[in-house]
């Protein structure tokens, strides 16, 4: 797969074969969520449960013309008790799908990461970005943009497992990860050439199956074969990374917005290392990656291979 209308039209397809997921929406009473939601059920990939103030959903409902005549709402009009009630929708099987609503963004992940109705399994949750650009030849996806402010070594380990299982459902049968730096030799003086090393001896002493893991590398290695031939440099992942590991939240956040808004990426962005995917949509997120970013959901919660 190359574009997001490929992911729609598989999401389409499972929801045909299997039934539409289901998504637990956390304090569903926000405009911006409820058109993406009326997007996604109309392009039949999904069915929603609304969790939230059930007066002001049905009134926003109204304004954008969202039929609400097949779709659950459950009442609830505090914040932390519908997160509460979204995650455990999907702890007890009844969803699939989370996805944060009017609500700040550490209230659900603490529902998320609660002991008794929670989420966990035991991988620290990242923020993983895929985008679409006609420079490339595939998907790519760039984490971690949005979660892990300064991860070390074995938390980047733990990033690239829920990246590779993302790149799996995207079709890329062993994800090719390049560890990003600033420059392609380990430099002492370097802490992301220091990890980008220790990443490549833990994948080596397979403590990270199922993917490939070179680096330290630049970003015009990673994506362009003449740059790294010009530079000598010869690896698998070289100018065809389908994973992109950051060295830091702010290499990650600069290079997903440079792409977003100089770019205009199509992108879609989800939250892994729970049992179920995560949606966090943002307000400056455009109502296309809004429906991208529920498709891909889809598209992981119903991948079966490992």
């Amino acid at each position: 797969m190359k574009k997001f209308e490929e992911i729609i039209k598989y999401a389409q397809e499972c929801a045909h074969a299997e039934g539409p997921k289901k998504i637990a929406v956390a304090f569903a009473q926000d405009e911006d969520v409820l058109k993406a939601l009326k997007a996604a059920v109309k392009e039949r990939i999904c069915e929603p449960i609304l969790v939230g103030d059930k007066e002001k959903i049905i009134d926003i409902s109204n304004e954008i013309n969202f039929d609400l005549s097949d779709i659950e709402i459950i009442d609830e009009k505090d914040g932390t008790l519908a997160c509460r009630k979204a995650v455990s929708l999907v702890s007890s099987g009844q969803a699939q799908i989370v996805m944060k609503g009017l609500i700040d963004t550490s209230i659900i992940l603490k529902a998320v990461l609660d002991k008794e109705i929670g989420l966990r399994t035991g991988n620290v949750l990242s923020h993983a970005a895929v985008f679409s650009v006609d420079t490339y030849h595939k998907f790519f996806i760039v984490t971690d943009a949005a979660m892990s402010i300064a991860p070390n070594a074995d938390e980047k380990r733990q990033i690239v497992e829920n990246a590779a299982v993302l790149s799996r459902a995207l079709g890329a049968k062993v994800p090719k990860v390049a560890v990003i730096c600033a420059k392609e030799k380990v430099n002492p003086k370097m802490q992301a050439t220091l990890d980008a090393a220790e990443l490549v001896e833990m994948q080596s002493e397979g403590k990270m199956a199922g993917c490939i893991v070179e680096g330290p590398y630049a970003l015009d290695n990673a994506i362009s074969k003449e740059a790294a031939e010009l530079k000598g440099i010869k690896g698998e992942a070289a100018g065809d990374a389908d994973i992109l590991l950051m060295p830091n939240i702010e290499a990650g956040n600069v290079l997903y917005k440079a792409l977003t808004y100089l770019a205009n990426a199509d992108n879609a962005g989800i939250i892994l290392g729970a049992k179920a995917p995560i949606v966090l949509t943002s307000r400056a997120d455009s109502d296309k990656a809004k429906l991208n970013s529920i498709a891909l959901s889809v598209l992981v919660s119903s991948f079966k291979g490992e």
